[in-house]
């Protein structure tokens, strides 16, 4: 069998194969032997691996697993856009959708959303998400350990109502550890780029509704930097829409409606397993055309 090599998609072993993922450094330790840094393609989970415990995975498993998000994205859209015609009929005609749409005598504008996200597929991904839900969202691929740098200047720039810090995270030791800020892959990054947002000098400031966190980050510290909501309670791995739709959510709901976890853990893989709050007041603004 060929040697691994960086952009290979491989499974570990020693788990079963259940988290694809890519290679995306190769590192030398001190005594010479090579450790793989690996990236879910799937999952935001960040691991490493001595290139025993990797095996390439089967090209159809992949196109497979890659298939079944865009299928999860495509149903996510097929689904909001059935209750908000559901919601538009109800609320006498009012159109609610989009981010700046006419329907009848008013005009609907929901949240704008600033997402950085430290996955280039991801980024994408997420873009085609926000964009097909016709939502006003500006992503940037910006990894996780230059998050906080850039932060204020992109709060500066684009001035949303919602941020979404995401990317890639996880235990270097699972199950030990919980309150050893070292023992996170990325959660620094998310606590010290949230830290920076709520410094943003900005009359919204104080109503800027943020996200942060990947796959087993640091919940209670992310949340204690001052995010309305983060991931992962339980230190598990959290889905790859499971921030989109928090984001979603908060830009959609009116602006004199509280959103709570309880509102949206059932559309969440795992519920507040995964991601947990203290809320957020939603996003959305009707006004009289006239």
């Amino acid at each position: 069998m060929r040697k691994l090599r960086k952009g290979d998609l491989v499974g570990r072993i020693s788990y079963n194969k259940d988290v694809i993922f890519e290679i995306t450094n190769i590192i030398k330790t001190i005594d010479n032997k090579e450790i793989y840094i690996l990236k879910g393609i799937t999952d935001r989970i960040e691991a490493d691996s001595p290139p025993e415990d990797l095996e390439l995975m089967d090209k159809r498993l992949v196109n497979s697993k890659i298939k079944g998000i865009e299928k999860k994205i495509l149903n996510r859209i097929e689904k909001c856009i059935k209750y908000e015609e559901y919601n538009i009929k109800k609320r006498n005609n009012i159109f609610t959708f989009s981010n700046n749409e006419k329907r009848g005598d008013t005009l609907a504008y929901t949240g704008k959303i600033l997402h950085l996200d430290g996955d280039r597929r991801y980024s994408e991904k997420s873009m085609k998400y926000y964009k097909s839900l016709g939502l006003n969202a500006v992503v940037k691929n910006i990894p996780e350990n230059k998050q906080a740098i850039m932060v204020k200047k992109l709060l500066d720039r684009y001035t949303p109502d919602i941020l979404i810090l995401t990317g890639h995270d996880g235990m270097i030791r699972k199950g030990t550890n919980f309150n050893d800020i070292y023992n996170y892959r990325n959660s620094r990054h998310f606590i010290n780029t949230v830290t920076e947002a709520r410094k943003w000098n900005n009359p919204k400031a104080k109503e800027l509704s943020i996200f942060a966190g990947a796959c087993q980050s640091y919940y209670e510290a992310i949340m204690l930097a001052g995010a309305n909501f983060a991931s992962s309670p339980k230190r598990i791995m959290i889905d790859f829409i499971d921030p989109l739709i928090v984001a979603e959510r908060i830009a959609m709901t009116d602006k004199n409606i509280y959103l709570t976890i309880q509102d949206i853990e059932e559309e969440l893989r795992d519920g507040r397993d995964g991601v947990d709050g203290i809320g957020s007041r939603g996003k959305r603004i009707i006004v009289n055309n006239e």
